[in-house]
């Protein structure tokens, strides 16, 4: 019908706009640049940043914020908390889990040596640490985060803890002298950063090994059981199930 062909027409029209557009954009694509520079006989090549690796995992980037010059750096921070989390509040937790895992460890080794008399003998640390009542346990807890609150005069985030200046893990607490020479205290800095990063793996491996085994650091040591002994007694282990 008539009415129809002006309604017929428009799409028709619109479709070979359309067409017309692509195919000036083909060729536009093929055509050469007025804008480009020319190409000389020695054309620069384009060479990126390269990413400096970190040096103690050297297929990971280098930590960005984490400053060389820090007592015990290495490079390590595989989860990236640095570029999130101030340093300076991240060192002050490693230097205080470390000085609690140094403390942890004499704790695990000295009562199978020695027990004092108002200690049953032969009764691990594991095992009377589930003795103290859950009351007990929360007042414990609840004792050590009023000494960090206060020790930290309120000020406990990344944000507020170092506004006075003060260094991580430092507290005025020496009382043999040993900050008296700074030679030697950057050394003991170091050395107590080394033992604590030990330390904290060291009482991992204790606690989970006496779960295992049922056996103290220095017990286990004394037996050091092979691998063919240990297949053979696996029945004997705490929670071992043979199958029949």
């Amino acid at each position: 019908p008539a009415f129809l062909a002006p309604v017929t027409l428009f799409p028709l029209k619109m479709l070979r706009a359309v067409v017309l557009a692509a195919s000036l954009a083909s060729a536009a694509a093929f055509a050469p640049s007025s804008i480009l520079p020319r190409s000389s006989s020695h054309a620069a090549k384009a060479v990126g940043p390269r990413m400096q690796a970190s040096e103690s995992v050297p297929f990971l980037s280098k930590p960005k914020r984490l400053d060389s010059s820090l007592p015990g750096y290495v490079g390590f921070d595989p989860l990236g908390l640095s570029d999130y989390v101030d340093v300076k509040w991240l060192q002050e937790g490693e230097i205080k889990n470390g000085r609690v895992a140094m403390l942890g460890v004499v704790g695990l080794i000295v009562p199978e040596v020695f027990t004092f008399p108002f200690f049953k003998k032969g009764v691990a640390v594991y095992d009377n640490f589930f003795q103290i009542p859950p009351e007990s346990l929360g007042q414990i807890a609840l004792a050590i985060g009023l000494i960090e609150v206060f020790s930290h005069k309120g000020k406990i985030t990344p944000v507020d803890m170092f506004e006075d200046g003060r260094k991580p893990g430092e507290f005025g607490f020496d009382p043999l002298g040993f900050g008296k020479n700074p030679d030697a205290f950057k050394r003991y800095e170091l050395a107590e950063i080394k033992n604590g990063r030990l330390a904290m793996i060291a009482i991992g491996g204790m606690t989970h090994h006496y779960f295992l085994t049922g056996k103290g650091p220095i017990e286990f040591l004394t037996q050091i059981p092979n691998f063919k002994s240990c297949v053979a007694n696996a029945a004997s282990l705490p929670g071992a199930k043979v199958a029949s």
